[in-house]
């Protein structure tokens, strides 16, 4: 496992207060030096990884 897999894998997840029971939930790690998001019910599916300045450009995008 990368260096950044190692971060995410110690991380602590957390689900995005928009997510529902019935729909697409989202899951949020902060890491250092990275971002993970990944799809809850599928954890170990894939997992998008951000630098910290592409979370946030992508934050501000959606604001």
């Amino acid at each position: 496992m990368s260096d950044l897999g190692d971060n995410l894998a110690n991380a602590n997840w957390f689900k995005s207060s928009y997510s529902t029971s019935s729909q697409g939930c989202v899951e949020v790690a902060l890491a250092t030096p990275v971002v993970g998001v990944r799809d809850s019910k599928n954890p170990h599916g894939g997992t998008l990884v951000f630098d910290r300045q592409q979370w946030t450009t992508f934050l501000m995008s959606v604001e």
